[in-house]
């Protein structure tokens, strides 16, 4: 499936993750879902609450830090639910941050994945956000390369 997105969401991917850097940032994509692919309608930045969600996940991540991790706030991602279904939009996917790695998807990534939602992936390298990649999961549960297309 493609991801159609405007310039401008990729740009506030870009600027949210430079200006997370070290850590990595992360957000919520809205949008619909037709036979033609995913069309992106708004891009939602939202705090990385790794460090107060860690415990929620297993023992072996909770040494881990927002610096190689993210998480969204089960309240935050609720609230998102709420507003894409009173704008009758949905979420439709998550991006995230490298910082100082490539845009490839981590096992973590991949074990928390949803089936149904691309994953934008963006390498930040020294402060400067680079290689922007979409990912989504096959049926195996595992990430393949999601084409995105600019819509303009």
């Amino acid at each position: 499936m493609i991801l159609q997105l405007l310039p401008e969401h990729l740009q506030i991917i870009r600027t949210h993750a430079e200006s997370t850097y070290p850590d990595e940032c992360c957000g919520i994509i809205l949008g619909h879902v037709t036979l033609e692919g995913k069309t992106v309608v708004e891009i939602m930045p939202t705090e990385n609450a790794w460090n107060t969600e860690a415990a929620t996940f297993s023992a072996d991540r909770t040494t881990e830090t927002e610096r190689r991790r993210y998480a969204i706030a089960p309240q935050v991602m609720l609230q998102a639910q709420r507003e894409a279904r009173d704008r009758s939009v949905n979420i439709i996917g998550i991006y995230h941050s490298h910082p100082d790695a490539a845009a490839i998807p981590s096992e973590c990534d991949r074990l928390y994945a949803w089936p149904e939602y691309s994953y934008i992936i963006v390498s930040v390298q020294k402060g400067k956000a680079e290689t922007l990649q979409s990912w989504s999961l096959d049926e195996s549960h595992q990430f393949q390369p999601e084409a995105i297309n600019n819509i303009i």
